[in-house]
């Protein structure tokens, strides 16, 4: 078995695991009525605060560092503890110094979206961002391979796969939840309208104190839509779904037709902290989305890179395709500059 199949595979075990003690912490909530456990912040990580319904996952990662490290070197970033250099010490794993190991460098999110799913509202989902080996840490551009694996809430009778190689495509499984059976499976690609109304053309603003400013840039953006697109804006919809691996899905699959996440944006213009998207719960998905077509670009629309660590606030717009981005692009820059 080549390197490329052995964490390929191990990768895909890591995403069962985790959905698997995901779903059995919700049942075992639902079944003591007491979602509120699940949802009770527990600590701050090295990028993100941990909740309850975190605790068993970063279990799960842990053995499962352990049990790959005893065989092949690895670098692993999860937003508990950062980057962790491992590799084998006779049949176990033991703490390497640095990346300059000969092995993958993985970045980790094993539940983007954990806010929806600990009170049962709607999907999460484990992102992996792979890189192969490097003496530093790595960067969007060095990602190769992208996993997203759903997490479903406990109404949903199954769940989604989908993995990228950089050229390679973007591939979708869907399987059952009860016993693993596929559902539909295939190359994921999408469509080619370039509508500027009747979809989803969400800006994301969860930080309370970013609402306004955000809203107003949205708000020309949709007035220039109607102004010079003749865009019938009562029917440009808006969703708030707070995951990156969840917005990028939605892009792939058309329903959304682009997302706007401007708060590291706006946050560095005005010098004011904010809650911002992760390079960990983005890079893995961002591959994704764009071997199936999706355009993922900077704020400005200048080319997107980040350093894959916990703290770099991370800016991004998506659009659905090349040709809506060509129509609506110009029409988000002058919506940037009115401001």
């Amino acid at each position: 078995m080549n390197d490329l199949d052995f964490w390929t595979i191990r990768l895909e075990e890591l995403c069962g695991r985790l959905r698997r003690v995901v779903t059995g912490s919700l049942e075992a909530a639902r079944a003591a009525g007491d979602h509120e456990a699940l949802a009770r912040p527990v600590s701050i990580g090295a990028g993100d605060v941990t909740f309850g319904l975190d605790l068993p996952s970063e279990e799960v990662c842990s053995a499962w560092l352990a049990e790959v490290a005893a065989k092949r070197p690895l670098s692993l970033l999860t937003e508990d503890a950062g980057w962790l250099h491992m590799g084998p010490a006779g049949n176990t794993a033991t703490r390497l110094a640095d990346f300059d190991h000969g092995g993958p460098r993985i970045a980790l999110d094993p539940i983007d979206g954990t806010r929806n799913l600990m009170l049962d509202l709607r999907s999460a989902w484990t992102v992996v961002s792979f890189a192969g080996p490097g003496a530093g840490m790595p960067s969007l551009s060095d990602v190769t391979i992208g996993m997203v694996s759903e997490l479903p809430n406990l109404r949903t009778a199954s769940y989604r796969s989908l993995g990228a190689s950089r050229g390679g495509g973007c591939h979708m499984t869907e399987r059952t939840m009860r016993d693993d059976q596929v559902l539909r499976e295939g190359p994921l690609q999408t469509d080619s309208d370039n509508r500027c109304d009747h979809g989803y053309f969400p800006f994301f603003r969860y930080d309370r104190e970013q609402a306004p400013r955000i809203t107003a840039i949205e708000c020309e953006f949709h007035r220039l839509l109607r102004e010079h697109e003749g865009a019938d804006t009562h029917h440009c919809y808006d969703d708030q779904y707070i995951s990156n691996a969840g917005q990028l899905t939605l892009l792939m699959s058309g329903a959304y037709r682009c997302i706007t996440d401007l708060r590291a944006f706006v946050a560095n213009e005005h010098g004011k902290p904010a809650t911002t998207s992760k390079p960990y719960d983005s890079a893995g998905a961002i591959l994704c989305a764009r071997e199936a077509g999706a355009i993922i670009e900077a704020a400005d629309g200048s080319e997107l890179d980040y350093p894959l660590d916990t703290t770099t606030p991370v800016s991004f717009v998506g659009w659905v395709n090349a040709a809506t981005r060509a129509r609506l692009r110009p029409h988000l820059n002058a919506a940037l500059r009115s401001r």
